[in-house]
């Protein structure tokens, strides 16, 4: 479901009212709290508050079971406009809510704290049996369309937010819900929170040996252990050859730059407050890279450019940075030091459609080849009533227009969303759908008629005239940190052959037998087959067990029988045991799997 269909669905409706729903019953049960925002949200809702003490798990059972109570009370939600005088007036006692009327009246955000740009004149309070709310809907019209026996607020723990965001404001307690249609769309819900606990990819990550975070190297900044670095290897590898292929070449540029290069493109200051303080270097300030396609652009501009060139397709696996809160950090899929594989793509205007096209191909085989075939596009345009978007209409027409083009002559469906563009150009997501059914936001493609401009940017054109090239930018993964924290949680951290990190244990029954056994890892290291051996003190059966729960595809057992026969005895992780088989047998059906990236062990 698109976002805006989200907003416009029943299901958006019930979370919200079950929001104010809660949010009265926790004022009957702490009369001294200060209400903040609480707002729908991707699969249930929240409620900011003030409290002077933790909620207990025995207060959230009451506040669930008063919030059942009140919606089979059958009360309307009745709207009502109001001055901001009168909204002043009514909430004098609740600072959180005095000061968002502030903001409305000063066009800085709406009644759900969301940043907009006019001031109002007029806002609307919705109010259901003892509880009334600054809001602008929407709302079920009574609480009877809620089903008491569909939502729940004991699920998740509570959380700590900052106000408004700000690390510097006071810290609330957050307190989650979700709501549904039925119950048995809630408990469908619930045993998918289940499983997902079972695929962290924090704690199957530590399990596997992939990655680690340190306190002492910083928040939010990943240390890849060996396999995990050969998890994201592979990756990479994958996609450079894929690159190579479609004529991309590749660059590397610096983890700083100066900052007048960033207010040239316009990520300083658009995205000022995601980015780390300026560094002073010889009297001149610097930026840990928070973009990589400004450093792309210089490459471009060193050297002059005829059509003849076009298009360049310049790709880097490049780092970038950006402050993110720490309560916002969340493994790998949350980070302030990440890798995108970036590509930025010049192109002349005749050129766009054709390479724009390329470039969803090119990505939707990415995300075919793993699996990952659930997926939805989104096209990304403006909000004309936000100024954080540069450039003329005209431009923005263009952008837009080439991308709706291109998904149509793909027949690629898509849903168009306002507000969802980068601020210097349009762009298509492609938003995939896992296994637990979550959304994430991956590969990306924009197209950019601004950056071009701000740099003034030029290729000769074929009657010598000079021309301004379009940018296309592109990221299939996104980031390796998420992409590869994305991967874990789908799989379980049972990788296709071709991407685990260890692609076969050998484990000799005797010690007789580890000789043999290392003749073989030789010739499967030569093969190109990622293995280990297991000489270890402990029993085959507890060998067997370890390695299937480090989910390595193939257990290869090697005894007296199989050195007579040069053979090895090969189990899978599934315990599936395919019995003997000589080794040469073995390499080949191991490397098919490998090259051919299949998703099955045999």
């Amino acid at each position: 479901m698109s976002k805006q269909d989200y907003v416009n669905s029943q299901l958006y409706r019930i979370r919200h009212s079950a929001a104010h729903i809660m949010a009265e019953a926790m004022l009957e049960r702490f009369p001294d709290a200060q209400i903040a925002i609480g707002p729908p949200i991707e699969d249930g809702f929240y409620y900011d508050f003030g409290l002077s003490k933790p909620p207990t798990e025995e207060d959230l059972k009451w506040v669930e079971n008063r919030m059942k109570e009140i919606i089979k009370g059958g009360y309307d939600f009745n709207v009502k406009e109001v001055s901001p005088d009168e909204a002043l007036k009514f909430f004098k006692d609740q600072k959180y809510k005095s000061e968002l009327i502030n903001d409305l009246v000063n066009g800085r955000v709406d009644e759900n704290g969301n940043e907009i740009a006019s001031p109002a004149e007029k806002m609307t309070f919705y109010t259901q049996d003892t509880f009334t709310d600054l809001c602008r809907g929407p709302h079920v019209k009574n609480t009877k369309e809620i089903n008491p026996d569909a939502i729940s607020i004991t699920f998740k723990p509570i959380a700590g937010a900052y106000w408004r965001g700000d690390e510097n404001r006071e810290q609330l307690t957050r307190i989650y819900g979700t709501a549904w249609e039925t119950p048995e769309e809630l408990q469908n819900y619930l045993n998918l929170l289940e499983e997902a606990k079972k695929r962290d990819h924090r704690i199957i990550g530590e399990k596997l040996g992939l990655f680690t975070i340190s306190p002492l190297v910083g928040k939010g900044l990943p240390l890849w252990k060996p396999k995990g670095a050969v998890l994201r290897d592979t990756l990479e590898r994958w996609l450079r050859d894929a690159q190579i292929e479609n004529g991309y070449l590749p660059v590397v540029t610096p983890h700083i730059g100066n900052i007048k290069l960033y207010e040239t493109s316009g990520h300083y200051p658009y995205y000022k407050d995601s980015q780390y303080t300026p560094i002073d270097v010889d009297d001149d300030k610097f930026l840990l890279k928070p973009m990589n396609c400004p450093h792309h652009i210089m490459i471009y501009k060193s050297e002059p450019h005829s059509y003849r060139d076009l298009p360049l397709r310049y790709a880097e696996f490049g780092t970038v940075y950006r402050y993110e809160q720490s309560g916002e950090l969340n493994g790998l899929t949350r980070v302030r030091g990440f890798t995108v594989d970036d590509a930025h793509l010049f192109v002349a205007p005749n050129q766009l459609l054709e390479e724009f096209k390329k470039v969803v191909s090119l990505i939707q085989n990415i995300f075919n080849s793993l699996g990952l075939v659930d997926f939805r596009a989104r096209v990304g345009t403006r909000d004309p009533a936000s100024d954080k978007y540069v450039g003329d209409d005209e431009l923005w027409d263009n952008a837009t227009n080439a991308i709706i083009q291109a998904c149509d002559d793909l027949g690629l469906p898509y849903t168009v969303e306002e507000g969802e563009a980068a601020f210097y150009g349009a762009k298509l997501d492609f938003i995939v759908r896992d296994v637990l059914k979550r959304e994430w936001q991956l590969g990306t493609v924009q197209v950019d008629y601004n950056l071009p401009a701000r740099f003034e940017l030029e290729y000769v054109a074929d009657d010598n005239s000079r021309q301004r090239p379009v940018m296309i930018h592109r990221a299939p993964f996104g980031s390796m940190e998420r992409f590869v924290g994305i991967l874990i949680e789908h799989f379980a951290g049972a990788f296709p052959v071709w991407l685990a990190p260890v692609q076969a244990m050998l484990i000799p029954v005797a010690d007789r037998h580890v000789e043999y056994a290392e003749g073989v890892a030789k010739q499967l290291r030569k093969a190109g087959i990622r293995v280990e051996i297991d000489n270890g003190k402990s029993r085959m059966g507890g060998k067997i067990r370890e390695a299937r729960e480090k989910h390595i595809p193939f257990m290869l057992i090697v005894g007296d029988k199989d050195i007579e026969a040069g053979a090895v005895s090969v189990r899978l992780r599934t315990d599936e045991d395919l019995g003997a088989m000589p080794l040469a047998d073995f390499i080949t059906k191991a490397k098919d799997l490998i090259d051919s990236h299949s998703l099955e062990l045999k």
